[in-house]
């Protein structure tokens, strides 16, 4: 026997094994598996796992990677994910798969059947499709309808008119919110025509809004979504270094503002014990806000008569909050100044209460504005939210309370 032979043979075993284990895992589960081995061996067992499968799997493989293994694979899903890469990131145009079981509104329920039993071979079908000559989505036909029908009915007597469809361009956010009042394990995706370019299934829409919760926390602070544990070095250090750098400019900026009290600072020392406490809890209760306003945006809750509720709410507990908090931490600073036998005791506790009443306020108002501010700008609410929210509450935090000293004390 050859080498070329042998090599072959390995090859094929190789496939074979992968294959069968990609039939029993997740997505993302096969991507790990998958991800050592090179693209002609990724593309071979792409062509040989269920389409809907292969083309999620295909979609969860970091993009450059995906961009290769397609350009290896001749297959099918390598062209539907190329083609779904027009579509803007996040939007159902990601998700698609090709339509199946797309029939003509004359076609027999016999007829039916029968082309659906070629179909079901290779793939799993829900609906029945019926378009217009010019391909226009008319109606759907559920399978048991078509099971109980006469053989010679048509189904343009059986469809259900007029059903609900998705456009490409529709995010997957948006979706999500769609679904929760229909439940369909598959639907159409529809051109702005009305024609059928594809299919979703409802279990891809809930995976990838899953996958964008759990990368939400990390886009907070500037870590790229695509960014997985098995992620390259140099990868992960594309996506992460700029975002520090940008923190680092920001960082300049509270570090300039308490510059400006330098002079304040050397005259009461006791002053700089207490700046990480006023951050550092200003900054929680920013991010407080901001978790809750995401939470409310992802769901849908935000609408444009909410957020001046949502405004004022967060202001109050901001007020509330810090005022509680504020007493707790003059108390801390009067017996701390006391300790130190600084005759300005009183006076300090006062200023630390109304510095946390007044950052705790201004922070909660950031955690809101922040990422609305982000969405109106046309970028991702969660992009490098946290980054810009520490900045906020760092400089107000600590610009108040050094700025109430010089001027009540000094």
């Amino acid at each position: 026997m050859s080498q070329e032979s042998i090599n072959s043979d390995a090859k094929k075993d190789i496939v074979d094994s992968l294959v069968v284990a990609a039939r029993k895992r997740a997505p993302l589960d096969a991507v790990s598996l998958l991800q050592k081995e090179s693209d002609e061996i990724v593309s071979e067992v792409l062509n040989r796992l269920p389409f809907s499968l292969a083309l999620r799997i295909l979609s969860d493989f970091p993009e450059e990677r995906s961009q290769q293994i397609s350009l290896v694979a001749s297959s099918e899903v390598g062209q539907q994910w190329a083609a779904n890469q027009a579509w803007p990131e996040d939007s159902i145009g990601r998700l698609m798969e090709r339509p199946i079981a797309v029939f003509d509104r004359n076609t027999t329920v016999r007829q039916t059947i029968e082309e659906i039993r070629k179909i079901v071979v290779d793939t799993l079908i829900t609906y029945a499709y019926v378009v217009d000559t010019d391909g226009r989505l008319r109606g759907v036909v559920v399978m048991r309808d078509l099971l109980l029908a006469k053989p010679e009915q048509t189904l343009a007597g059986l469809m259900i008119p007029e059903p609900f469809f998705f456009t490409p361009d529709v995010s997957v956010t948006d979706a999500m919110q769609a679904t929760l009042k229909r439940h369909y394990p598959v639907y159409p995706v529809c051109d702005k025509s009305g024609e059928l370019i594809g299919l979703v299934p409802g279990h891809a829409i809930f995976e990838e809004n899953t996958y964008e919760l759990t990368a939400q926390s990390g886009r907070m602070v500037g870590i790229d979504k695509e960014e997985h544990l098995n992620t390259h070095f140099l990868t992960s250090l594309k996506y992460r270094h700029p975002w520090l750098q940008l923190n680092l400019m920001t960082a300049f900026l509270a570090a300039f503002v308490v510059g400006m009290f330098e002079d304040t600072i050397s005259r009461i020392v006791l002053l700089a014990v207490f700046l990480p406490v006023l951050a550092g809890q200003s900054g929680n209760t920013g991010s407080q806000s901001l978790a809750i306003t995401l939470r409310g945006m992802t769901l849908g809750e935000m609408t444009e008569g909410m957020i001046s509720k949502v405004a004022l709410k967060e202001v109050l507990l901001g007020l509330t909050n810090g005022f509680l908090v504020g007493i707790t931490a003059g108390i801390a600073m009067y017996a701390y100044a006391t300790w130190s036998h600084s005759p300005l005791a009183l006076s300090l506790a006062l200023i630390v209460l109304l510095a946390m009443v007044g950052s705790c306020v201004i922070s909660g108002l950031t955690g809101v504005l922040v990422p609305l501010g982000l969405k109106k700008l046309g970028a991702d609410p969660t992009t490098a939210s946290a980054i810009f929210l520490t900045t906020a509450t760092d400089v107000v935090s600590m610009g108040m309370f050094l700025g109430f000293a010089t001027m009540f004390v000094l």
